[in-house]
């Protein structure tokens, strides 16, 4: 019973301080907030452009159709076609990817999720904080590391855009801060931007009605509102000569 009791022990020891250490990585990535607002069709125009073009590589939204994303994003189906259309896709497809698991496995050690509802299981701030937080790792095979999903297999697909970061640890190893080393083809403000469009884009696609409801649902505020003055004022008339 007593070393049931200190094997308890030590597990929950063990847990606590992996917790903690995961809180201390989380509390940096947590500074990073998303401005999300999916009502912004330039900023989920450049979020769609973005994706396709350093994302879909790897990443599917395979419950996305391209039909329903040109519709909602109002881009031509030519100009969808000619600019966001790869491997002989059609416009009526969902957004699969050419790369096979056998070869992501190989590759990366890991077959990269399907992204379609990775913003309503973890959040905007999530995506926009990891692409935002990746940092020099030498011990890594990639090269980088991350802070908001640590000793991630995926590679800094964006360095070319961010530039180099390193990390800055207190006297106790604890990560503070994230520091640049090299620049990018980006400032700073542009690529935020940039990472900021893919996440209100991601935000979008795992859950396109949400903008059909937005926009129906101005309307229908607004029939009730006047169903209701007109409601009122007949009751009103009906009763006027009920005492």
């Amino acid at each position: 019973m007593k070393k049931q009791i200190s094997l308890f022990f030590v597990i929950f020891i063990l847990t606590c301080n992996l917790a903690n250490s995961a809180a201390q990585k989380n509390e940096l990535a947590s500074k990073f907030k998303a401005n999300i607002s999916i009502n912004n069709k330039s900023s989920l125009q450049r979020g769609a452009k973005y994706f396709v073009n350093y994302c879909s590589g790897c990443h599917s939204l395979k419950y996305m159709r391209m039909s329903t994303l040109a519709e909602d994003l109002d881009i031509d189906e030519a100009l969808f076609s000619k600019n966001l259309l790869f491997n002989n896709k059609k416009i009526g497809d969902t957004m699969t990817i050419a790369m096979k698991e056998s070869d992501a496995i190989e590759w990366f050690n890991a077959v990269p999720p399907d992204l379609s509802l990775t913003a309503r299981s973890k959040g905007a701030n999530y995506i926009y904080s990891k692409l935002n937080t990746y940092y020099e790792d030498d011990s890594s095979a990639t090269g980088y590391n991350n802070v908001a999903l640590p000793n991630s297999s995926m590679p800094n697909i964006l360095a070319s855009l961010q530039g180099g970061q390193k990390i800055i640890l207190d006297s106790e190893g604890k990560p503070l801060s994230l520091e640049k080393v090299s620049n990018g083809t980006l400032s700073e403000i542009e690529y935020k931007q940039l990472t900021n469009d893919i996440a209100n884009f991601l935000v979008y696609v795992s859950e396109p009605a949400k903008l059909r409801r937005y926009s129906i649902g101005f309307w229908v505020l607004m029939f009730l509102f006047v169903f209701t003055i007109i409601a009122y004022y007949t009751k009103k008339e009906f009763w006027k000569d009920v005492h």
